[in-house]
């Protein structure tokens, strides 16, 4: 296996990515459930997206992260959680100074990182 870093394009089964945000890994994966690392950059914020086929729980490590469902916004702190149903468009920002981190669990029943359909994107991604 090669060194080069994979996008989130470059295949549905990617193990990690280094998208303009951060950073994301998958910690543990299954047929129908998936969990992941995020890393969340100081000032950055993922895309305004939503998924066909899976709902996702956030769960806050650290930092503060601003939570945008359905164009609800919430702001979570280490320790609380939320959850994101299946097609709901939704986005996380890190207005913080430090690293937002969250685990994320995908339950659903496909979970490959081609369901992702953005609607807005700050990196030209859209």
């Amino acid at each position: 296996m090669s060194d080069k870093k994979m996008s989130e394009s470059e295949t549905h089964r990617a193990r990690h990515a280094t998208p303009p945000w951060g950073r994301w890994e998958v910690l543990l994966e299954e047929p129908d459930y998936k969990v992941k690392r995020v890393t969340v950059l100081p000032g950055k914020r993922l895309s305004y997206q939503k998924h066909s086929n899976r709902n996702e729980h956030w769960s806050v490590v650290s930092g503060k992260a601003l939570v945008t469902i359905d164009g609800k916004d919430a702001l979570l702190e280490a320790g609380q959680a939320i959850d994101i149903p299946r097609e709901a468009a939704h986005r996380v920002s890190n207005q913080g100074q430090s690293p937002l981190v969250f685990i994320e669990i995908q339950r659903g029943s496909y979970l490959g990182e081609d369901d992702i359909i953005r609607l807005e994107d700050d990196y030209g991604r859209s």
